[in-house]
C-alpha cells in the first residue's frame, strides 16, 4: 500500500480519486473514512485529501495545498514577499488571491486565507515555481505580490515618495536592496487595471529614479 502513496507523493486528492484508488473495495465511504481515521491520509476539507508524509515519503507543501484548497487561486500577499526573502516575519497564514469571493479555511495543517481579485488583474505577474523536489506551485511574482499587498491593505492611500519609503522600510520591512531590481513592468500592468494604481505609479518612479 506504502507504493501507492509513494507515486502519489504530496498531491491533494478529492474524495473520488482516494476511493479510486482501492477498486475492490465494495464500500468506498468507508474505505475513505478508515483511512483517514487511521491517519493515512490527512483531510484538507470536506472532500480533499493529501497522504500522510510519513507514508509517502514525500514534504507535504502548505502551497500546493493553498492552490487546491480553494482555485483558482495563486500564492501571493505576505507569503509569497516572505517565500522570495523580501520581508523578515515569519507568515502563519498562507495568503492566497482568488477570482471567487474571500474565505478563510482552518484544517490540522495551517489557516489558508483568499483575498478576492478582479478578473482583470488575476493573471498579471503569475508564474509556476518548482522545488528541488519537484512540487509545483503556482505564486504571484515579487511585484506582483507586493501590487496584492499595497491594493488590500484597508486605509493605505500613499502619495508622496517619503511616505512610501517608510512604509517599505519600517511597516513591512521590505527588502530595500532588492526594491530596485523589481520588474517594473509589471508594476505597470497591474496599475493599468488594478486598485492604488496612483501609490503603484508613484512606486514606480522610485524605482527608476
Amino acid at each position: 500500500m506504502n507504493n501507492i502513496w509513494t507515486k502519489i507523493g504530496n498531491t491533494p486528492l478529492d474524495y473520488a480519486s482516494v476511493a479510486s484508488l482501492f477498486p475492490d473495495n465494495k464500500c468506498k465511504y468507508n474505505k475513505v473514512s478508515a483511512l483517514e481515521k487511521k491517519g493515512d491520509i490527512i483531510r484538507l476539507k470536506q472532500g480533499l485529501y493529501v497522504p500522510n508524509p510519513d507514508l509517502s515519503g514525500k514534504q507535504l507543501s502548505l502551497f500546493l495545498i493553498g492552490n487546491k484548497l480553494y482555485g483558482p487561486s495563486y500564492i501571493s500577499l505576505q507569503s509569497a514577499l516572505r517565500f522570495y526573502g523580501l520581508i523578515p516575519e515569519q507568515v502563519f497564514t498562507i495568503c492566497s488571491m482568488t477570482m471567487r469571493r474571500s474565505q478563510l479555511f482552518h484544517n490540522s495543517l495551517a489557516w489558508f486565507e483568499y483575498v478576492h481579485i478582479d478578473r482583470d488583474v488575476f493573471p498579471i505577474g503569475l508564474r509556476e515555481e518548482t522545488l528541488e523536489d519537484g512540487t509545483s506551485f503556482v505564486i504571484a511574482t515579487p511585484e506582483k505580490a507586493l501590487c496584492d499587498l499595497i491594493s488590500n491593505i484597508s486605509h493605505l492611500n500613499l502619495r508622496y515618495k517619503k511616505e512610501i519609503l517608510v512604509w517599505l522600510e519600517e511597516d513591512i520591512r521590505f527588502d530595500m536592496d532588492e526594491l530596485y531590481n523589481l520588474d517594473t513592468s509589471i508594476l505597470r500592468e497591474y496599475a493599468k487595471v488594478g486598485k492604488k494604481s496612483n501609490m503603484i505609479n508613484q512606486l514606480i518612479k522610485i524605482i527608476e529614479q
